[in-house]
């Protein structure tokens, strides 16, 4: 049964309040993307992100608080070196994956028997937490699979009738989901690299990457979101270019027989804007600014479906630094589809 959606702006926010302690979920900015959230302590309010986005039930959800202290209630024990990185990455994207209470409901950790936790770093989240004084379990507030949403009017296009409130706090910043770190185990292990970065962590943890980060999906129970499923992806096809003769191969492959008749589109840097002709052209950013190419993303895989193209080629990156973060994602979103130049 459709509800009607309504977007408020930031001097609103008690309704969003007041909806989430009534086992409601609402959408709100973050600093990495808008998530839909709902009272991550009650199962029948996490059960309508679920319903909402048409997740699916065993792809777990990520918990959110203001403060340390509400990490007590949430997990068991945890790694000393854990604590560290909670004292210096938080708030910030940085989701650690921790052994979980008996107060958590099994549908938050997909039956699991650890649960993944962050703060984020941004001021009208924190402030909604607060209000709320509630740990808040949110996914990225898009429909299971597309484009994680950066602006309200991504939510709106995904969720309109589904949810019964966006809070519109503006763009967000780093345009990526979180790192989420696996610390149930030694060493610990990326399962999905995010705004926090390898190198970041590995000055105060010995730091391991899961394989699943360089695959498109993984065959058992996904410990994190982002993982299994085919993430990220518009309604075009997405094909992602390596090598060191990326502009040559897709001219190449947009004069095949196997594209015409097809609306062909790319994702380029700023440095190969023109070596496109008659191809739909979209500006990552700078080859050497990966991080402006990661929060223009999702906004570019949205554009994309806007001009109603069938395929999209993207140019890829070094994987180092947040670079790793932006291939990822270009991998879930691309599937099989990736070529070597």
């Amino acid at each position: 049964m459709a509800v009607e959606t309504r977007i408020i702006g930031p001097e609103l926010i008690a309704e969003a309040v007041a909806l989430l302690k009534q086992g409601e979920c609402v959408a709100f900015p973050t600093e990495t993307v808008y998530g839909l959230g709902a009272n991550a302590l009650d199962a029948e309010a996490v059960a309508k992100i679920f319903t909402a986005k048409g997740r699916p039930a065993d792809n777990p959800l990520i918990v959110h608080i203001y403060s340390i202290d509400q990490i007590a209630g949430l997990i068991g024990d945890c790694h000393p070196a854990a604590k560290t990185l909670m004292e210096r990455f938080w708030p910030g994207p940085l989701s650690l994956v921790l052994p979980k209470s008996g107060r958590v409901p099994g549908i938050v950790s997909a039956g699991l028997d650890t649960v993944a936790i962050r703060m984020p770093d941004h001021d009208l989240a924190l402030e909604i937490l607060r209000r709320a004084d509630l740990p808040v379990a949110a996914p990225s507030a898009n429909l299971s699979g597309s484009p994680s949403p950066t602006r309200a009017e991504h939510v709106w296009e995904d969720l309109k009738g589904r949810i019964p409130l966006i809070v519109d706090g503006g763009p967000t910043g780093w345009g990526v989901e979180s790192t989420v770190l696996d610390c149930t185990c030694l060493p610990f292990r990326i399962l999905r690299p995010g705004g926090v970065t390898v190198e970041q962590l590995r000055r105060f943890a010995e730091i391991a990457i899961d394989p699943s980060v360089f695959q498109n999906g993984v065959s058992e129970r996904p410990r994190s979101p982002g993982m299994k499923y085919r993430h990220y992806a518009p309604r075009a096809e997405v094909v992602l270019v390596l090598g060191d003769r990326v502009p040559e191969k897709i001219n190449q492959l947009a004069c095949s027989p196997e594209y015409a008749g097809r609306k062909l589109g790319v994702l380029a840097v700023s440095e190969h804007l023109r070596a496109y002709p008659g191809l739909t052209v979209f500006d990552l950013g700078p080859k050497q600014e990966p991080k402006t190419a990661a929060a223009r993303l999702y906004n570019l895989l949205r554009a994309v479906d806007q001009h109603g193209l069938d395929i999209v080629f993207v140019e890829g990156f070094t994987e180092k630094e947040i670079g790793l973060t932006l291939m990822n994602r270009l991998r879930k979103a691309a599937g099989d589809r990736v070529i070597q130049s």
